[in-house]
């Protein structure tokens, strides 16, 4: 029987084998196992059909007859059950041995039948060189062997991550059917508690969503929107709930009433991720934000935003956030397509990504780094305008379809440059320059926590944010800024000027709501993901955030890393010693500058005080009262009296 058997599986083995030598070690030979135990059941159960196609397969030389004789027929049936449940729990089982031939097929490309059949996706390098690259005669050699190495390299093969590794939610329909009952149930009561506080009209729709059902309210003529918002409070009150969010449905005479459901429903991000909408070709950057109150995908995309500012307190759901939007740009663009940047001053959010292939750098946790990245990444803005302008173009997405296209014809792409004027004629020498023959990948710079980043360098971090964000859009450079803190202090309003689409999760005030979306309705949001989505037309829509366990975001890292390791550049976070030198001189420079007018200010009017110099020369209070210190140390003037006044010593 184990010779019989041997002989059966043979075949399989030597592919595992081959597959093994050939490609990585994955977790193939569990998978083979259970093959083998599909089919070992197999054939002890078909002998025992009575079946005609069964007697051909009996006496074939199959070890079926050897093992019906010796064996039970339920023990095959559990093996084959076993071998089926482990088999369909690995999923993409089949697509993996059916993708295992296709990869085959690429090794042997001087095999006529082969070469026929081959797929870009794995074709050879040097066969793609002999098809398109056409060198022309004017260029020199080392010119020809660098393009040569540079355009056709063969590319990486990266594999996005698999769906599976994101949870699908549960469908209850239980669920369902008790909060359609408890909405229809609410519907009277929510009539009879607006008419007790004055409110007359009726309610036209019922929007049911997996958090919040939408009561559309159509208010009698003379009705103030104002006095209806203004009792959200004693609505959720009167109406038992945790808390109403009443707002103007722009386009229709009417109100919007938003009611928390008895049942909550999870919102995964799978389900996004499978949706039409995010499959839709026509995104750049797409970002998956939620499902709104009606249980549509809101999907976004991030080129068109251009920048997006996130808010919300400790356990409304931002980081969760955070996370979905990063998972939705890996699961559809690849490291040579999108490059990231996190700043992550915490060092608890995003240093889960840390190495992950997207990456141009280490997670930044120090605010020192950060502002030097920052301020990198104005560099890059400045160098991609420079390298679109040589093109002509307005955009990243021309120069990168105009650079893509001068690779795939073999033309060399060439600026002209004055270099100076004739002696003889005084005409202008020109020359011509080629230009580097590389696509530029999207730029996507991720700030948890910027209000850390204000409170150590609160001036330069907003000049180079208020930069990138005024500019960066055509460049392929897109900011996703979040914080905790929505202050004043902290967005100001300069970033709130350049950052049109917002986010807004749970706020503990109206001000803070008022803060991140110019009006209140942030506060009644039930945390958890509940968001306001803020577009950059003005429109604020309620949407419902996914959910993404650490465990998947862990997996989907774990597949990351496996495709290769991060190109890190290093000039990045390292500081520039001979940049930082001036700085300081500068700075001694200014000091030293403001001292001399004070001296000069206090000799003029023959008064001197902190405040006066203060007022004079329109600095603050600390920096005024250094100074007198500094007079004071150098003899021009006394010490302060039992008063506080001080004499001028030198004329």
């Amino acid at each position: 029987i184990l010779v019989q058997f041997l002989g059966l599986t043979s075949v399989t083995i030597a592919t595992t084998i081959v597959y093994l030598l050939i490609f990585r070690p994955a977790k193939i030979l569990l998978k083979i196992l259970y093959l083998i135990l599909i089919n070992l059941g197999v054939c002890a159960i078909l002998p025992q059909l009575s079946l005609g196609i069964t007697v051909r397969y009996r006496h074939s030389g199959i070890i079926g007859n050897a093992l019906v004789n010796n064996c039970p027929f339920y023990v095959f049936v559990i093996v084959t059950l076993i071998g089926l449940v482990g088999l369909i729990g690995w999923k993409r089982t089949i697509y993996s041995i059916f993708f295992l031939f296709k990869k085959i097929a690429c090794l042997f490309v001087n095999v006529p039948f082969f070469r026929s059949h081959k797929t870009a996706e794995y074709s050879i390098a040097p066969l793609v060189v002999k098809e398109k690259h056409r060198i022309t005669k004017q260029q020199p050699k080392e010119r020809q062997k660098k393009a040569t190495e540079e355009i056709f390299k063969p590319s990486s093969e990266f594999e996005f991550p698999s769906i599976h590794l994101l949870s699908k939610a549960e469908e209850s329909l239980q669920r369902k059917q008790l909060n359609e009952m408890e909405s229809n149930k609410n519907l009277s009561l929510l009539e009879q508690v607006l008419s007790d506080f004055g409110v007359q009209g009726k309610i036209i729709s019922v929007c049911y969503g997996p958090v919040v059902t939408l009561y559309k309210l159509e208010p009698q003529a003379g009705t103030k929107s104002a006095r209806v918002i203004g009792l959200a409070d004693d609505i959720a009150r009167s109406m038992s709930a945790l808390s109403a969010r009443i707002s103007i449905i722009r386009g229709q005479n009417a109100m919007g009433i938003e009611l928390p459901n008895k049942e909550r429903e999870i919102v995964m991000l799978r389900d996004l991720l499978e949706s039409p909408e995010y499959q839709n070709a026509n995104l750049n950057l797409p970002i998956a934000l939620g499902k709104e109150i009606s249980g549509k995908p809101v999907i976004a995309d991030l080129t068109k935003m251009p920048h997006l500012l996130v808010a919300g307190t400790t356990g409304s759901g931002k980081s969760v956030a955070i996370n979905t939007m990063i998972l939705s740009l890996v699961y559809r663009l690849s490291p040579d397509e999108c490059k990231m940047i996190m700043i992550d001053p915490k060092m608890l959010e995003l240093s889960i990504y840390d190495a992950i292939p997207h990456l141009m750098a280490p997670v930044v946790t120090e605010p020192k780094k950060a502002v030097i990245a920052l301020k990198w990444i104005v560099k890059e803005m400045e160098n991609r305008y420079r390298m679109m302008s040589y093109l002509n173009v307005r955009n990243v997405i021309n120069y990168n379809q105009k650079i893509t296209e001068a690779m795939n014809s073999g033309i060399e792409l060439e600026r002209v440059v004055q270099i100076g004027f004739n002696s003889t004629t005084g005409k202008p020498l020109f020359e011509k320059i080629p230009i580097k023959m590389e696509t530029f990948p999207y730029i996507v710079v991720i700030v948890d926590e910027m209000a850390d980043l204000m409170l150590v360098a609160g001036k330069e971090i907003e000049c180079s944010i208020q930069r990138l964000a005024q500019m960066a859009r055509a460049a392929g450079i897109h900011i996703i800024m979040a914080t905790q803190r929505p202050s004043v202090d902290v967005i100001t309003g300069v970033i709130k000027a350049n950052f049109p689409t917002r986010i807004s999760f749970a706020v503990t005030s109206k001000i803070d709501s008022r803060t991140i979306l110019g009006e209140q309705g942030a506060e009644q949001l039930l945390g958890m993901g509940d968001m306001l989505y803020m577009a950059s037309g003005g429109k604020i829509i309620r949407v419902h955030g996914p959910f993404v366990s650490d465990d998947e975001v862990q997996n989907i890292v774990d597949h990351l890393k496996m495709q290769g390791e991060p190109n890190y550049m290093e000039e990045i976070t390292k500081e520039d010693e001979n940049s930082s030198v001036e700085s300081e001189g500068e700075t001694e420079d200014e000091e030293n500058d403001l001292y001399n007018q004070a001296v000069a200010i206090i000799q003029r009017d023959q008064k001197v005080s902190t405040s006066y110099i203060q007022r004079q020369l329109r600095i603050g209070y600390n920096r005024a009262a250094n100074i007198v210190e500094r007079m004071e140390k150098e003899g021009i003037v006394s010490s302060p009296n039992y008063s506080g006044k001080r004499e001028i010593l030198v004329e």
